[in-house]
C-alpha cells in the first residue's frame, strides 16, 4: 500500500488596501478564483499593526494601496514594516496605483524599479497586451488580449527589471509587467487592475494567480 502525495499548503497571501476606493466584490472574486491561495485582506494600517502577530508568515504580499505621503522618519508602525520587505524571501506584488503610491520615498521607487513615478492616467482604455516574455512562468502559455482598463502614462521600469507584458496604446506606458528582485524577495509589477472589468478577465487572472505563485516560489 502506498500513501497518497500531500497537497501542498495554500499560498499564505497578504492583500493590502488603502486610500483608493475599489470594487470589494470583484476584488474578492478574484482572488477567491485561485485556488492555490488562502488570502486574507487588510488595510496598510492593519498590516503595520500585526496584531496577529503573522506579519512574517506570509509566502506573498500583494500591495493594492494608494499612500501619497511617505511614512514619518521618525518611527511609526508602517514605515518599520514597509522598510523589512526583502529582508527575508516574502513575494511582493505591486498592483495598479500601488506602484503610484510613496511617490516620493526612495524605496518604493526601489521596489517597482522606477525612479521618476510622476504619472498621468486615462480611464476606460481598451488595452492591447503583448507578451514580451513567453517563457517565464507567469506569461508561458498566454496569448495577447484585450481589456478595458486605467492606463498610466509614465517612466518605463528599466534597468534591473525582466519586461513581461507590453502595450503601444498612446496613453500608456509601454511596460505593463516586470518582476525585479528586491533585496531578498521577488517582486512583480503590474500596472493593470482598475476593476471588475480586469479583475474579471481570465487572461488577467490568470497572470495573478501565476504571479503570486511564482512570488511565493511555487513555479
Amino acid at each position: 500500500m502506498t500513501n497518497s502525495p500531500q497537497p501542498m499548503n495554500k499560498i499564505k497571501t497578504a492583500v493590502i488596501t488603502g486610500q483608493h476606493a475599489f470594487d470589494v466584490p470583484g476584488f474578492h472574486a478574484l482572488f477567491r478564483s485561485i485556488p492555490d491561495i488562502d488570502f486574507y485582506l487588510q488595510d496598510l494600517e492593519n498590516f503595520a499593526a500585526d496584531a496577529g502577530k503573522v506579519r512574517n508568515q506570509y509566502d506573498a504580499l500583494v500591495f493594492y494601496n494608494f499612500h501619497q505621503e511617505t511614512p514619518g522618519a521618525h518611527g511609526g508602525r508602517i514605515r518599520q514594516a514597509l522598510e523589512q520587505l526583502g529582508e527575508t524571501q516574502q513575494g511582493i506584488l505591486v498592483l495598479h496605483h500601488a506602484i503610484l503610491a510613496f511617490p516620493q520615498w526612495s524605496l518604493w521607487s526601489d521596489i517597482c524599479g522606477i525612479g521618476d513615478r510622476r504619472f498621468g492616467y486615462d480611464p476606460g482604455q481598451t488595452v492591447h497586451t503583448e507578451i514580451v516574455n513567453a517563457s517565464h512562468p507567469i506569461t508561458q502559455g498566454l496569448t495577447a488580449w484585450e481589456m478595458v482598463d486605467e492606463t498610466y502614462t509614465m517612466e518605463n521600469a528599466g534597468e534591473g527589471s525582466e519586461i513581461l507584458l507590453t502595450t503601444e496604446d498612446p496613453k500608456s506606458m509601454q511596460t505593463l509587467a516586470w518582476t525585479r528582485q528586491y533585496k531578498n524577495a521577488r517582486v512583480f509589477c503590474y500596472q493593470s487592475g482598475h476593476d471588475n472589468r480586469v479583475f474579471s478577465d481570465s487572461q488577467f487572472r490568470a497572470v495573478i494567480s501565476r504571479g503570486i505563485q511564482w512570488l511565493a516560489g511555487r513555479i
